[in-house]
């Protein structure tokens, strides 16, 4: 609080001081270390604006009917239909998000609603048709223009047409449908359904009939698709089945006129082939066992091959030998003359006879076998010949055959199919479940859904924090006064000698401010007043001749002037207050010294220094008054005269005190300024603008003022002391013992 600023540059003729070096900035926001100060020295405001939004709340919340919501939940699970050409028109598609958000839009979709309304009669309710509720301002409005349309012109201002019935019904459908809710739980298959509506009881029922709606929906659509079905699959086996006979008439009449004819196995051609080939295999194989058993019979065999051509042969050959052998034992004992080999010679030749005779008759019949085979071989081969150009041609006539004969087949196979289908959908009808069922049923809500009392009331307490700190900052951005000593040092570069306190009512008493001081001269408005002197007697040269100015009147300068004075002279020193605020004084009034000469009657010698010079009542300080001549001030303050006037009070006292007037307006404040030897700038706590003090400092300036320093006057201490300022330690509590008020 208390500053001593820099050594001032020595000058010549009376001491001079220049003010001290200056960075000042411009208003800008709070930070956040001073954001409780703010909130403390601005409660009231905080408290207030974060208790509006609540009450409104509330006085609003008093207003509103109360909806209450009833929720129920159901969950999706589709299942699979097994009969592969239903799956068109039964298909499921994957559950998706996709699916699941479409399923919630049918439970909440206008038909529903429209059933819905229908069971409840709700076209009779005033909350779902609004051609029921009582008439707002706009109607009443409009009704009574009508009138007066009706009144002046005899007829009816063309407006909108009455609804039908129809769209009365439609309206409060779409009521209802924005009364239900539905939603899918994410990563579930569940689907939360409610509804809202000033009944519980009604929001429950009509959420429960909703989720049954969907439900039986989901299967009512199930047995239409699976009649549908049905039926296209019974129309279908009639076109198969007349598809079948046709293209059997057609493969019969193509048999017929190509001549193919079917036989066991395969065509009757083809068996005839086989058969042909068959005999023709076999025809041969006996012709070679006959042309074998005619080379034996011709002897191109060896000899067991011929006595294997008939057993008759081979008897007479064994005879032969036998004889043979007989014959060769007797011509070894008799000779060949002897009878015995004679005859049993001829018995050898009758049975040599007998086998050739026997051996040609074997030819002759091996022959007439082989003639025999090689024809029935020939005539196999040109029958299996003209079978072979009858397959090729039957090969050709076929190929039509068979594309006729594969179409009925698919045809039949088709049919076949379809009629399996078909018993397997009249089996899927009876077992046949619906995709959604009802998890937990809607119960009647105990509390309303809206408003909620506590989340609204909580938020509304939010934002009243919010409003409250809002308010509180765009006050602070507003405040451009000074409110602490650091924020005139900071903003104007100007030291603040003290802050002047605003004395209650009640510690007055019937005291006056000026004369506080001296009355109680241990209190914190005296102290300060010593700050302030201690901050003039601590700059490197001590001014005499002091200026007191403000930016604007009501700053308390004549009363800092007054007691400053006063309590200079309490401490032994030679001090005179001079009112120089000729045009609006105030001196005179406050000491009671009306009506006597001051200031202007010295300077325009209608008196002497020594007679305008009063003394205190109260101590002895010295005191002169404005005077009560209207002149040109100005012209006086640069006079010889005035500092002739100045250079005496300087030489006779060891303080001048100049009680200037505001230096925003009145010239005289600068050339006041201008002659003393420093300068004091008194601003009301937080009441002044910024702008209005930095104009003035500016101004005192350009008139080469020294300006000391600044005085805060009429503080309110405990409001200093709530804001949390540095220099608000002053009047904090603990310091009780040191003051006595």
């Amino acid at each position: 609080m208390l500053d001593r600023p820099a050594d001032a540059n020595a000058a010549t003729g009376p001491p001079r001081f220049a003010p001290a070096s200056r960075h000042t900035q411009s208003p800008s926001g709070p930070s956040l270390r001073e954001v409780p100060g703010i909130l403390r020295r601005r409660k009231w405001h905080f408290l207030l604006a974060m208790m509006l939004p609540p009450l409104l709340a509330l006085v609003a919340l008093g207003q509103i009917t109360p909806r209450y919501t009833a929720t129920g939940t159901l969950i999706y699970d589709p299942s699979e239909y097994s009969a592969r050409e239903l799956q068109s028109i039964l298909r499921v598609d994957p559950t998706t998000d996709a699916v699941m958000a479409s399923q919630a839009e049918i439970v909440r979709s206008l038909p529903a609603a429209g059933r819905i309304a229908e069971r409840f009669v709700l076209d009779r309710s005033p909350e779902f048709n609004w051609r029921l509720r009582s008439p707002s301002l706009l109607g009443l409005v409009r009704n009574a223009a009508v009138s007066v349309w009706e009144s002046w012109f005899g007829s009816t201002p063309a407006g909108p047409a009455e609804q039908t019935a129809e769209a009365v019904r439609h309206s409060v459908a779409l009521a209802v449908q924005n009364a239900i809710k539905a939603r899918n739980l994410k990563q579930t298959r569940l689907i939360e359904v409610s509804f809202t509506t000033e009944d519980p009881a009604l929001a429950a029922l009509a959420a429960n009939m909703a989720m049954d709606i969907y439900v039986t929906g989901q299967l009512d659509a199930k047995f239409d698709a699976v009649k549908r079905a049905s039926e296209w699959l019974r129309g279908r086996v009639a076109d198969l089945r007349r598809e079948v006979r046709e293209g059997e008439d057609r493969i019969a009449a193509y048999r017929a006129r190509e001549g193919l004819v079917q036989g066991v196995q395969a065509g009757l051609a083809t068996e005839q082939v086989s058969r042909l080939n068959s005999d023709l295999l076999q025809a041969q194989a006996e012709l070679a066992q006959s042309q074998a058993r005619l080379d034996v019979a011709r002897g191109r065999s060896g000899g067991a091959a011929q006595a294997a051509i008939s057993p008759s042969v081979v008897q007479l050959r064994a005879q032969q030998e036998q004889i043979s052998g007989q014959l060769n034992g007797l011509l070894a004992r008799l000779g060949p003359n002897h009878p015995d080999v004679m005859t049993m010679r001829n018995q050898l030749n009758a049975v040599q006879r007998g086998v050739a005779g026997e051996i040609a008759r074997v030819v002759a019949a091996s022959e007439a076998e082989v003639r025999a085979g090689r024809d029935r071989v020939a005539t196999l081969e040109r029958n299996l010949a003209d079978v072979q150009s009858q397959i090729d041609r039957n090969a050709q006539a076929q190929i039509p055959l068979n594309a006729m004969q594969r179409d009925v087949e698919a045809s039949r196979t088709l049919l076949n199919s379809v009629l399996e289908r078909i018993q397997q959908t009249q089996q899927q009808t009876a077992i046949e479940q619906p995709d959604a069922r009802v998890v937990s049923p809607a119960l009647p809500p105990n509390e309303p859904s809206f408003p909620r009392w506590k989340l609204m009331l909580a938020a509304a307490a939010a934002f009243g924090v919010f409003f409250g700190l809002l308010l509180v900052w765009l006050l602070e951005l507003a405040d451009t006064s000074l409110r602490s000593g650091d924020d005139v040092r900071a903003r104007l570069g100007l030291p603040c000698f003290a802050l002047v306190p605003q004395v209650s009512r009640r510690s007055l008493g019937w005291v006056r401010v000026a004369e506080y001081g001296v009355y109680k001269p241990l209190s914190p408005f005296a102290e300060q007043l010593r700050a302030l002197r201690a901050g003039l007697w601590l700059r490197a040269r001590q001014p005499k001749v002091v200026a007191i100015t403000a930016a604007r009147p009501s700053e308390g300068k004549t009363t800092v002037a007054v007691a400053l004075g006063r309590s200079a002279a309490l401490n032994g020193e030679r001090v005179v207050v001079v009112d120089c605020d000729i045009r609006q004084p105030s001196l005179a009034q406050l000491l009671d010294m009306d009506g006597k000469s001051g200031l202007v009657d010295c300077l325009l010698g209608h008196a002497t220094l020594a007679e305008i010079i009063q003394a205190d009542e109260l101590g002895s300080a010295a005191f002169i008054p404005a005077g009560s001549a209207e002149i040109d001030v100005a012209g006086l303050f640069t006079s010889d005269a005035m500092r002739k006037v100045l250079e005496q009070l300087r030489a006779e006292y060891d303080l001048v005190l100049l009680d200037a007037p505001p230096a925003l307006a009145m010239t005289d404040a600068r050339l006041l300024a201008r002659l003393a030897d420093a300068t004091v700038l008194c601003v009301r706590w937080r009441q002044t603008p910024f702008g209005v003090v930095r104009k003035a400092v500016d101004l005192l300036e350009d008139a080469e003022a020294q300006i000391a320093g600044v005085a805060l006057t009429r503080v309110d201490a405990r409001a200093h002391v709530r804001a949390g300022y540095a220099d608000s330690e002053v009047y904090h509590p603990r310091y009780g013992g040191y003051f006595r008020e």
